[in-house]
């Protein structure tokens, strides 16, 4: 007999339905085989299947059964077809009351040997795709259950066991959909942070070239030496950063669904993440890849902060493969027979010490590196990279009088207000321009048209050009920081001030910075 059911593979963020067939034919001489480009784990759930359905008192077939998982030019990985295949053969076998049913819902799950169902990995790219396809369910484990219950129109159930299942298709009753108000979770957990910038003694300074960055969108670099508060800073950058929208979110949780990087019971990502990967990171691990490819640190930082501390220890061709993806916002990872494309659209946030002791124009502390050692360190960042880089900040260490004051500083909060106006602005701006929406992006055509600067203001850049010896690439990063900076003041016209604020964000342009 001819049984098929549903089942769904993930490739890149989004999901290709496949169906799962299975027959059982007396004929013949009594093995099992799975057909469809299966890898070595698919291949596997037949052992898994025959051990949870002999231990839950059914009988799995001495005949010939073949399982054939179509389309099948598509490679199959992983163990999520474990329960589609069950479910399937039981029916291929006549031990299910109604197998008909099985074609109207999609069904993944792993099988432990006992029955017990395991969760699997990007249940709501696969949500998505059984509404698009108008299926009228979809079975998942239930730790997987409220993150495919976002989607809506569609009734999802959750499943700890495979007797779950086989009771459900006797009788229907006997499972309830998940319900999830996606948007009253959403906007409850926007502003629920547990880091504020009020915690950062003093350093105000670098919190106005942070609130810059997360205004225009701009990617930032800070250096100065150990324990002057980079990272903690970096780290409350969120904080001040526009709230994600639904259709961001959306696009931020489908990518750590597939990563397999949500935790259970999760539901929608409603706060930017932040990705902070340790400097022994490889190549694919930033970018992604894997021999069946998986979204790497730049994908799942995607809509957030990317925080890379101590950027010269960094491995110079792991720096480099960033390059492309920072401009296009998106990584193509292609192979023989297949191109994945992962969104990539994050801040670069970067920490490094201003030499290899640290303390390279320290206010207190003597340097003790060679002659030419400053320069050779920040030379293991390249120039396109830093080019890509808007703001260089630098910081110095917190004074005692300021670490020991009683005074209170600045919440995230109002930050973020000034901040989220400051985007309402460029939102405005850049309505009829695609894949624009903050300064940052600004294209050298769109940057002649919206930065334009009256006499005394080019006078006045002129002039820092030739005295700072800034570098010819700093030109542009100047006029873009610049125009944020009026855009947070509510300037309609970039005025010699912000001009002015937006020159000191050029330390490392300065030709000889570092001796």
């Amino acid at each position: 007999m001819l049984v098929k059911t549903y089942g769904s593979a993930v490739y890149g963020v989004e999901a290709i339905t496949i169906a799962v067939e299975v027959n059982i034919n007396n004929q013949g001489k009594s093995d099992a085989i799975i057909v469809g480009l299966p890898d070595g784990a698919v291949k596997e759930s037949l052992l898994r299947v025959e051990s949870a359905i002999k231990d839950n008192g059914y009988f799995m077939p001495r005949t010939r059964l073949i399982v054939n998982l179509a389309p099948a030019d598509i490679r199959k990985s992983g163990t999520a077809f474990d329960l589609p295949i069950a479910m399937a053969t039981l029916g291929a076998s006549e031990q299910l009351i109604n197998p008909e049913k099985l074609t109207d819902y999609i069904i993944m799950g792993e099988l432990s040997l006992d029955g017990s169902v395991r969760s699997i990995k990007g249940a709501l790219p696969i949500a998505i795709q059984a509404r698009k396809e108008n299926f009228k369910g979809l079975i998942v484990p239930k730790q997987n259950a409220r993150e495919a219950a976002m989607v809506n129109n569609l009734l999802v159930y959750g499943v700890g066991h495979l007797n779950e299942v086989i009771n459900f298709f006797k009788d229907d009753t006997t499972l309830q959909p998940v319900i999830v108000n996606t948007r009253e979770e959403f906007a409850y957990a926007q502003s629920d942070f547990d880091i504020d910038f009020c915690d950062v003694k003093g350093q105000e300074n670098i919190k106005r070239a942070l609130e810059i960055a997360a205004a225009g969108g701009h990617n930032a670099i800070l250096i100065g030496p150990p324990g002057a508060g980079k990272t903690m800073l970096a780290k409350r950058l969120p904080t001040i950063l526009p709230p994600l929208s639904l259709q961001e979110a959306l696009e931020t949780t489908k990518i750590h669904s597939v990563a397999g990087k949500l935790p259970e019971n999760a539901t929608l990502i409603s706060k930017r993440p932040y990705r902070s990967p340790h400097h022994t990171i490889s190549d694919v691990a930033l970018v992604g890849g894997g021999t069946n490819p998986q979204p790497g640190e730049i994908s799942l930082a995607h809509n957030g902060v990317l925080f890379l501390d101590e950027l010269p220890e960094f491995k110079r061709a792991v720096l480099e493969v960033m390059r492309q993806p920072m401009e296009e916002r998106k990584v193509t990872i292609s192979r023989a027979k297949i191109a994945l494309e992962f969104p990539a659209s994050f801040m670069l946030i970067a920490s490094m010490n201003p030499c290899p002791c640290g303390y390279f124009n320290h206010p207190e502390k003597a340097c003790t590196c060679p002659p030419g050692a400053v320069q050779k360190y920040l030379n293991k960042i390249s120039g396109p990279l830093l080019d890509r880089i808007d703001l260089h900040v630098e910081v110095t260490p917190v004074a005692f009088s300021e670490l020991s004051s009683t005074k209170q500083f600045e919440k995230s909060e109002s930050i973020r207000k000034r901040v989220i106006k400051a985007r309402d602005i460029q939102e405005a701006r850049y309505k009829d321009s695609e894949g624009v929406y903050a300064n940052a992006q600004m294209s050298s055509k769109m940057l002649k048209e919206i930065c334009v600067i009256n006499t005394a203001s080019q006078n006045l850049l002129k002039i820092a050009m030739e005295k700072l010896n800034l570098s010819a690439r700093a030109y542009d990063r100047i006029l873009k920081v610049s125009r944020t900076i009026a855009d947070l003041s509510e300037s309609e016209d970039i005025k010699a001030e912000h001009l002015a604020e937006a020159i000191q964000y050029r330390s490392l342009d300065r030709e000889g910075w570092g001796g």
